[in-house]
């Protein structure tokens, strides 16, 4: 299975893996699956960051680097930017962003956000 990371389940498995859930943990630790990562969640986790609404350990570049390894990064293209247009306008751009690297790309969006586990036309991981 390919598995995009919602920001904020990228952030705890590195800082807090506590708050994932156990069967989510399990999954997110089979080799067998692959763990991808959007080039949004990098501006998300930075912004949090800068914002004081997230600590994470070391220089925030470095953190990444770190958090980034052994996972793939979910190209961010203009077919992705043309695709949100399917989920509504109202929503946080970054969950439209990962809502449709999702879809375009055939993986399954691994997330809390109750609003994205919604979805219909994704395949969603809720973290339990």
């Amino acid at each position: 299975m390919k598995l995009l990371l919602d920001t904020h389940i990228w952030i705890w498995l590195t800082e807090n893996p506590r708050r994932v859930g156990q069967s989510t943990y399990r999954t997110l630790q089979n080799q067998q699956h692959e763990l991808w990562i959007s080039p949004i969640s990098i501006v998300e986790a930075l912004t949090l960051v800068h914002k004081g609404k997230v600590l994470l350990h070391g220089d925030p570049l470095e953190w990444v680097a770190h958090a980034s390894e052994g996972t793939k990064e979910a190209p961010f293209t203009s077919e992705v930017a043309l695709s949100t247009r399917q989920f509504p306008f109202d929503w946080d751009s970054a969950d439209r962003i990962l809502a449709a690297t999702a879809l375009l790309f055939d993986l399954t969006l691994v997330t809390a956000d109750e609003q994205l586990l919604a979805l219909r036309n994704i395949k969603t991981l809720a973290n339990r």
